[in-house]
């Protein structure tokens, strides 16, 4: 039986090449959308099995797209197909039930294994720092909500970085100075006992400040 796929990108290119690339396969395309009101109206009418969805799309990104569609209860599973590495992309992307999340520089066999391995509902093929990700959050912190006290201002840089924001761009936002910025990190880390950017990004989608 084919896999039914819904491919959501604004770039029309993207979508031909997609859809060559998926030729000759098991997966069949049941539809495209170029924005994600239009992904969310199509899966709703084509039902599929797999969603690839973008991150960037022009009205809204494609994980508040994902959000939505968890709302409205699509049953339909999802594989993130972006051009960005970031990490905190993949936390968020994970947090929202994604089950997978793959760069569009990948192989065709790459992306052909994804989203079978979606259809069927085997583990991921996350792997490196996006399989780090993953694991990461499925440990609860052994810190108690109640123990952590964040001011004002850390909050605001906790979720600065939950957004991906480096700290030159968090310093411009906050309009503070870098070296600020960085002292505010290392008290982030220190509070919520965790090592690094990725994991404090995490945390913060976790608890819904991202």
């Amino acid at each position: 039986m084919a896999i039914r796929v819904l491919i959501v990108d604004d770039h029309e290119m993207i979508r031909w090449g997609l859809r060559e690339l998926l030729r000759g396969t098991d997966i069949e395309i049941v539809g495209e959308a170029g924005t994600g009101q239009e992904a969310i109206e199509k899966a709703e009418e084509t039902n599929p099995d797999v969603i690839l969805l973008d991150i960037r799309l022009p009205d809204f990104d494609g994980l508040e797209a994902l959000a939505k569609m968890r709302e409205r209860q699509i049953p339909a599973r999802v594989v993130i197909l972006s051009m960005f590495q970031n990490p905190t992309y993949v936390a968020r992307a994970v947090a929202l039930g994604a089950c997978d999340y793959i760069l569009k520089g990948s192989t065709r066999d790459e992306i052909i294994r994804a989203i079978q391995n979606a259809a069927s509902r085997e583990h991921p093929t996350l792997s490196g720092e996006m399989g780090m990700i993953a694991e990461t959050m499925k440990i609860k912190t052994p810190i108690e909500d109640d123990a952590i006290f964040l001011t004002q201002r850390e909050a605001q840089v906790l979720r600065h970085i939950a957004l991906g924001l480096s700290n030159k761009e968090i310093a411009r936002s906050l309009q503070i100075s870098v070296e600020t910025v960085k002292e505010h990190v290392q008290n982030i880390l220190r509070k919520l006992g965790v090592s690094d950017r990725t994991q404090a990004a995490v945390w913060a989608v976790r608890k819904g400040l991202a």
